[in-house]
């Protein structure tokens, strides 16, 4: 099969249907449980902590921790859908009948990734919507809001494709994003900004890749951020362009697909 021919985009949206409405099967563990997980932080952290705090860089605490709650979200969904997607078939023996269908890698690709994406999306503009009704929202370059949104569910994506195909056991798929993913979130200024930290804490907090990804998307809320929302975009570019290239490596090469 060829990674670069030019896909079927039946075969394409075969595979991807299948993928939704395994999500649309367990709505309670896809959507309404993060949902609930995200409106208890709000609780906690906007209404118990945010009464303490009045405003960081002008924007009302509670307003403030939406895009990185809703990156927190965004971030461990992605990989939970993507690599979950793609192990399964390993862990029940189907993905040797997929590997011998007339569908090619990159085919494979847009459908996982793109049906984990799409999950991960409409998760994180539901849990906007929820936002709206603990606090006042205001969305100064919704364009960006939506491309920062896409690029990241599509980067997290490839990347839980990554893990799922490297993932022998179900430990090992939680592993990264628990362990990981989540801390680095935590870490990357979702809840604070950086400019808060001593100067030693920020230098290093900037060695976290997470830290661009929560500053670019709360910059198209705001209009503020931690860093350059050109180094922002640069480095989720550069996260996407690295996954590609994995992704591509990994099925050139057949690397865990058949073991």
């Amino acid at each position: 099969m060829n990674l670069s021919a030019a896909p079927n985009f039946r075969a394409v949206w075969a595979i991807y249907r299948v993928e939704m409405a395994r999500a649309f099967r367990t709505v309670l563990q896809s959507i309404i449980s993060p949902v609930i997980s995200t409106s208890l932080y709000f609780v906690v952290f906007g209404s118990a902590i945010g009464s303490r705090i009045n405003e960081i860089d002008g924007i009302p605490y509670g307003a403030f921790i939406v895009p990185g709650l809703m990156m927190l979200s965004l971030l461990t969904q992605s990989i939970s859908n993507a690599s979950f997607a793609i192990y399964f078939p390993k862990f029940v023996g189907s993905i040797y009948e997929l590997l011998s269908a007339p569908v090619s890698y990159l085919e494979i690709i847009l459908a996982y990734v793109g049906g984990a994406a799409t999950k991960s999306i409409m998760l994180g503009l539901i849990i906007l919507a929820t936002a709206a009704l603990f606090v006042p929202l205001r969305i100064e370059h919704p364009f960006w809001m939506i491309a920062f949104l896409v690029l990241t569910a599509v980067t997290f994506s490839l990347f839980g494709f990554i893990i799922g195909i490297w993932a022998k056991t179900f430990e090992q798929l939680q592993l990264v994003p628990l362990l990981i993913v989540t801390p680095l979130t935590f870490l990357g200024g979702s809840f604070y900004s950086i400019h808060m930290l001593p100067g030693i804490w920020k230098t290093v907090t900037l060695f976290n890749p997470v830290v661009y990804l929560i500053s670019g998307f709360r910059w198209s809320f705001y209009g503020k951020a931690d860093v350059s929302v050109g180094v922002s975009l640069g480095m989720t570019l550069v996260f996407l362009g690295i996954c590609i290239a994995i992704v591509a490596w990994i099925f050139r090469t057949g690397y865990r697909l058949r073991n």
